[in-house]
């Protein structure tokens, strides 16, 4: 999936929150997105994801699926839901299903056979270790990271073209943390599907990214290359870390 942000704006009262003239997120890029709170990461997730609506601007997908030729506005179309899969925060969940339900009925809208679901849930066994499925319980009762992972999973099921996830690493334990980038690795070795991360753990998001945006203000103000793991130092010479 390629992604382009065109005078993309959101503003809240006098606060700008995303001011972006032009912006590219290439087929196959994990682009990891990072920035002080309140530089505008989670609400320019919303706009791509048509949670909110832009003051000026347009967001256009262009899916690599074989017969999709024209790119897609989130804002006018929903055609963009079968290429992406999403997770912001628990709001995404249907709380009330047990982790089962949850991914038979995400499966099911995505058109996925029951044994289909059950085979890509195998996939994930390692990141769920064991505390997802068959615990008899609702999601809401689940702990915050177990929670974390349903919806990240979900995101992931029907193979998106794009995944966009914000904070991923928040409230998982270290093997879950590195259990994820390694899923995030494969996914997107082995789909091609573009990436978009955001992350306060830099140690994180350097070590899986191929692109780092360097959010201030709303502003991206350095997009930096990454595939060498090159771009720590001038991140930690940002956040003086």
């Amino acid at each position: 999936m390629k992604i382009e942000l065109c005078n993309l704006e959101k503003h809240f009262g006098m606060n700008t929150a995303v001011d972006i003239k032009s912006f590219t997120i290439n087929n196959g890029d994990i682009l990891g997105l990072v920035g002080n709170n309140g530089a505008g990461k989670t609400t320019l997730f919303r706009l791509m994801l048509d949670l909110l609506k832009a003051d000026e601007g347009v967001v256009t997908m262009q899916p690599a699926t074989e017969g999709t030729p024209k790119a897609i506005n989130p804002a006018l179309s929903e055609d963009w839901k079968a290429y992406t899969g999403a997770y912001i925060d628990d709001g995404f969940l249907i709380d009330f299903l047990t982790a089962e339900e949850y991914f038979d009925f995400i499966g099911r809208v995505s058109g996925m056979t029951k044994e289909q679901i059950a085979e890509r849930l195998t996939s994930f066994e390692p990141l769920m270790n064991g505390e997802i499925l068959n615990q008899k319980k609702y999601i809401r009762d689940f702990s915050a990271g177990n929670r974390h992972k349903v919806g990240i999973i979900a995101a992931l099921l029907n193979r998106p073209e794009l995944v966009i996830l914000d904070e991923p690493f928040n409230f998982l334990d270290p093997r879950s943390q590195n259990m994820l980038k390694k899923v995030l690795l494969d996914y997107n070795k082995e789909t091609g599907a573009t990436v978009i991360v955001s992350s306060h753990n830099l140690q994180h998001t350097t070590e899986i990214s191929t692109r780092i945006a360097l959010l201030e203000h709303g502003v991206i103000i350095k997009d930096l290359d990454n595939r060498d793991a090159e771009a720590m130092n001038e991140l930690e010479d940002y956040f003086k870390v």
